[in-house]
């Protein structure tokens, strides 16, 4: 892993924080933290998120303390006293919650002490601390679907048998977030089940109210989501599951199959539903199986993004799409645990195809590993060149393609380039939408 950070692909944990309430309607948050810190990092989110956009209560309408150096120097818990009474006054929400900055964590700002005392107010107030110094945006994710287990979801004792959560795709990190959960709501939904999201289409601070009743949670990933899964099962006895991340038919295949063994359903329904989707998929790709084999629309690939899509893209590329995955750069601040974990998505492809797997966040560094996998012609007579090749990234990835002469696909934050409303990528819808956009790539010209 690097040292540092080139041009980082996340914001700090209370970009992550402010994201994630984003998308819960009528959940308002309150910003203590110095003067610009939740515009900038809008500003970083809406756009590399596909455009998310600031929403009811977001960008300039962000509730803010907006402390200065007189705060910073005599303590800004009056400050933030006062910011409270005034947002439940002017904002019309079901929830607040309080997320901190990097200055008033340094100063000690007793937060918990100032929100204690709204405690009698319509409306529950909650303080997340979310500073910089505590992660990036996956961690400001965490820390608040932890704070609403803690403090906002109902004790329930008794579980419904056919209930589930889904955890795992970060808001506005992942541009594709509704699409993705949408996706996998409808998957679910095909074995019979309750599914709640959380912050999928049509759900509430209500739903994440009752998700305490759930008989499991699936946490469609290898990393983001866990900690949240375990204060689920500490605090409401809801076990959990983690599944890779469904690109494509064979992976959503796994998934369900996964799934339908931890709740021990029928499994006749679950390999009837495995049929249908697979059929229903296959009879669409078989559309480009002319094109593809008339002018070898076989490509080489170089993959980055995070632990979510850096791992499925790779092996759906290569066991569904038939092309050559030469190289992965996992971008994340990971472990050796977790990467241990992580390259273990790697082994046993349908294609018996290996790739080279690297842990980097510098991306100046993704052209040594390019020239580690595949030399540079050196003048060679007879050279067998990394083309023809796609590139899957973000739009940091821009110049490196441009460099080699290869289309670029951003799927990963950020992801300026490209407006995304209800678009996914997971289960076999969102792999058909893949198939699309890659082969687009590749015939746009003709």
């Amino acid at each position: 892993m690097s040292k540092f950070v080139d041009r980082p692909r996340y914001t700090c944990a209370l970009g992550g924080a402010l994201a994630t309430l984003r998308v819960i309607p009528r959940a308002i948050p309150i910003v203590h933290a110095s003067a610009g810190c939740g515009q900038n990092l809008y500003n970083a989110m809406n756009p590399g998120g596909g455009y998310l956009g600031g929403g009811y209560c977001g960008g300039l309408s962000l509730p803010s303390s907006n402390v200065v150096e007189r705060d910073i120097v005599f303590g800004g818990e009056d400050r933030l006293r006062e910011q409270i009474g005034t947002t439940l006054e002017v904002m019309d929400g079901d929830l607040y919650l309080v997320l901190t900055g990097c200055m008033v964590e340094m100063i000690g700002d007793d937060v918990e002490a100032v929100v204690s005392d709204f405690d009698d107010s319509k409306n529950p107030v909650l303080a997340v601390r979310t500073p910089s110094f505590r992660g990036n945006s996956y961690t400001g994710y965490e820390l608040v679907l932890k704070a609403l287990v803690k403090n906002y979801v109902a004790k329930s004792k008794q579980k419904k048998s056919k209930t589930v959560n889904v955890l795992g795709i970060v808001p506005a990190q992942d541009a594709f977030w509704q699409g993705n959960l949408r996706e996998v709501k409808r998957l679910l939904k095909r074995l019979g089940l309750t599914v709640n999201t959380l912050f999928g289409e049509g759900e509430t601070l209500e739903d994440i109210k009752k998700s305490g009743q759930a008989s499991l949670n699936i946490v469609v990933s290898d990393i983001y989501g866990l900690e949240a899964a375990r204060e689920y099962e500490e605090r409401h006895e809801i076990p959990f599951i983690t599944t890779e991340f469904p690109i494509g038919a064979i992976a959503t295949e796994k998934f369900l199959q996964e799934v339908a063994q931890a709740l021990e359903l029928d499994p006749g329904l679950t390999e009837a539903v495995i049929r249908d989707e697979k059929a229903v998929y296959y009879s669409y790709l078989e559309r480009i199986a002319d094109i593809y084999n008339d002018i070898d629309l076989q490509r080489y690939a170089i993959i980055v993004g995070d632990s979510n899509y850096a791992p499925a893209i790779t092996r759906f590329l290569s066991d569904e799409l038939g092309w050559l995955p030469e190289l992965t750069v996992i971008t994340d601040f990971v472990d050796e645990h977790q990467q241990e974990k992580l390259r273990s998505r790697f082994n046993h492809f349908e294609s018996e195809i290996s790739t080279t797997v690297k842990f980097d966040t510098d991306i100046s560094a993704i052209k040594k590993y390019i020239a580690q996998v595949w030399p540079r012609n050196r003048n060679e007579r007879y050279y067998d060149s990394l083309s023809p090749a796609v590139v899957v990234g973000s739009v940091y990835e821009r110049e490196l393609a441009t460099e080699f002469g290869f289309p670029l696909l951003p799927v990963t934050f950020p992801v300026t380039n490209r407006a995304v409303l209800n678009r996914a990528y997971v289960g076999t819808n969102g792999a058909l939408s893949l198939v699309e956009d890659l082969i687009t790539l590749l015939v746009a010209g003709r």
